[in-house]
């Protein structure tokens, strides 16, 4: 089972912890026979046996090896993502439950929001995210906004709700992702959203603003996504560079 990164061997496990295959109080394969059925490096393996280390599905000791703990995290998500396709694969794990969908106007209070002309014209789709195993509580509340152009993306949305809107847009009017922009700020959970994720309103929060260009360089969605503060841990690496 050839795998291409630490994220993919982390899921398969994280997947194969919650499904039984590898039940509390067993051990995990070990390091070298990870390494070896799945052709990664060794550090590789190690940051995916991190990764759920993290969330409190396994614990690793010396000359014991690798236990599972727990068959669910224990607090909320970690994520680490850093390309297009670790972005497109977290959808795949967190469906979409769509709470509206209909075509929006931009007045000037939400283009200063969104860093779009007033005027324009969105199809606006309001969601929460679920754990696609089921966890108790919504992950995140997100609205996104699409270019009216897609509009009829609408449906497809409700239809596929493992896959990210981005990738739907991609795959049916070959409008590829160029680049993807991010921003994340603080905030406290007002009550509207507070309710649906099932929070504490004034409860801390991250908001996450991502804008999807376009080969062209045009902005073709934006999200916005709050996540309650002890749900989820966005994670990132950085390098020195060698120049």
């Amino acid at each position: 089972m050839t795998k291409n990164s630490h994220t993919d061997l982390a899921r398969e496990l994280g997947q194969g912890i919650a499904s039984g295959q590898y039940p509390v109080g067993s051990l995990l394969p070990t390091e070298f026979d990870l390494c070896e059925s799945t052709g990664l490096s060794r550090y590789a393996v190690r940051k995916a046996l991190d990764a759920l280390q993290e969330l409190g599905l396994i614990s690793r000791r010396k000359n014991v090896g690798t236990r599972v703990e727990s068959s669910r995290p224990a607090t909320g998500f970690t994520q680490s993502i850093a390309t297009v396709e670790e972005l497109a694969q977290f959808g795949a794990r967190h469906v979409r439950v769509v709470r509206s969908s209909e075509p929006l106007v931009a007045d000037i209070a939400l283009a200063q929001e969104l860093g779009c002309p007033a005027g324009s014209h969105w199809l606006h789709i309001a969601s929460l995210r679920r754990d696609g195993q089921g966890h108790a509580r919504p992950i995140c509340w997100t609205d996104a906004y699409v270019d009216a152009i897609h509009a009829d993306i609408g449906a497809l949305v409700r239809q596929s709700p493992e896959v990210l809107i981005s990738s739907l847009i991609e795959a049916r009017y070959g409008r590829s992702i160029a680049r993807i922009r991010q921003d994340i700020e603080a905030l406290c959970l007002p009550p509207d959203i507070a309710h649906e994720l099932q929070a504490d309103v004034g409860a801390p929060a991250l908001r996450i603003t991502r804008r999807y260009y376009d080969a062209a360089d045009k902005v073709f969605e934006i999200s916005r996504s709050i996540h309650p503060a002890n749900r989820f841990t966005f994670s990132m690496e950085m390098n020195r560079s060698k120049e």
